[in-house]
């Protein structure tokens, strides 16, 4: 394995890697909330369904995240 992809696994288990992360999980809200404003003008009852699904898997997705940021604590090899 190259020292690059070594240092790039080591950044996904960095805290940088885990706010990162829960960057991009955050910003999948947006288009959740676009699905629910659209769902709600169509009266769509699936679709806002779906987007419920898809938001409570977001909100899973960062508390996880959040519980490995606070695993990684003070102890953060890569970047600390």
């Amino acid at each position: 394995m190259s020292k690059a992809m070594s240092k790039a696994k080591g950044f996904k288990k960095s805290k940088q890697g885990t706010y990162l992360s829960m960057a991009t999980t955050a910003f999948g809200a947006v288009s959740v909330a676009k699905q629910v404003k659209r769902a709600r003008a169509e009266n769509d009852t699936l679709r806002l369904v779906d987007a419920a699904v898809t938001a409570v898997t977001i909100a899973t997705g960062l508390a996880i995240l959040y519980r490995e940021l606070k695993r990684l604590g003070d102890d953060d090899v890569l970047f600390g």
